[in-house]
């Protein structure tokens, strides 16, 4: 059974200890050795997904858990490989993955497989699954086929590469847009400045921080923002109504998956660092 979050208002937010905004808003146990995990998550129905096989594949494909007769019977799914290189399968088509490629998984498959191509060396696949209106091909994004975008400024420590994956100028999906941020050499900043995006929400993973590092996420309304520090592999929800940025004690990377009415990535609300509080 899938772990299932509810989601909350924003002044419910305001009145939250630690231990119940993580436990609402941050997913810390996607990735287990041989396993494979989901959350299914009420704002605006995202599903988050973990999977690390070793050396036996790891399959699903049954839509008990979301009340259809499959999984994707109306769902589309983004699959990015944090890990060593493995092997994506939907309904016998094999696409090989390497770390930073992600496979989009459209409407009405019936099976996913995934694979690792050495246990020693497992990959790390991420799962963002939306519900889906439209039938759209099955692919793979290769990291080379990305779209960069180059944010940020150094001498503001918020140097980044933004890159598009599941995203209409590179590969099209019904309403689910994913991607992968890196942070340059000594920038810690990310999503910065912060905004709001009213139409959509957004999930973050953090990765490739060291046992040692960690990044403290800011969330809420503008002028109740929480924190929460995140550990390599976690995710967290961020609704609509929440500014999602964060910083880090040392190099980290991110995916980000977002659905909502519209795929404008543009569609944003500027909120002024002075309005923080």
């Amino acid at each position: 059974m899938m772990r299932v979050l509810y989601g909350t208002s924003p002044s419910e937010v305001a009145a939250m200890d630690t231990d119940r905004l993580r436990s609402e808003y941050l997913v810390e146990d996607l990735f287990a050795p041989g396993e494979i995990s989901f959350v299914y998550t009420h704002v605006d129905r995202m599903i988050l997904g973990g999977a690390m096989p070793l050396s036996t594949p790891l399959r699903f494909g049954d839509g008990a858990d979301v009340g259809t007769e499959y999984f994707f019977t109306a769902r589309e799914m983004g699959i990015a490989n944090l890990g060593g290189a493995g092997i994506v399968e939907i309904d016998g088509r094999r696409f090989p993955v390497a770390n930073r490629d992600i496979v989009y998984v459209g409407r009405g498959a019936r099976s996913v497989t995934l694979t690792s191509d050495d246990a020693a060396t497992p990959a790390r696949f991420y799962m963002n699954s939306v519900p889906a209106g439209a039938d759209i091909p099955h692919r793979l994004i290769p990291r080379a086929e990305g779209k960069p975008l180059d944010l940020g400024d150094a001498a503001r420590s918020n140097k980044r590469r933004l890159v598009m994956y599941i995203h209409p100028e590179v590969a099209p999906s019904c309403l689910l847009l994913m991607g992968i941020t890196d942070l340059a050499p000594g920038s810690v900043w990310n999503t910065m400045p912060p905004h709001l995006h009213e139409r959509r929400m957004e999930a973050y993973c953090y990765f490739d921080l060291s046992d040692d590092d960690r990044v403290i996420h800011l969330m809420g309304r503008p002028d109740q923002t929480r924190n929460l520090i995140i550990a390599n592999g976690n995710a967290v929800l961020s609704p609509a109504w929440s500014i999602h940025m964060g910083a880090g004690t040392g190099p980290y990377a991110f995916v980000w998956g977002m659905t909502g009415e519209n795929q404008a990535y543009n569609d944003v609300s500027p909120v002024a660092l002075k309005e923080l509080k």
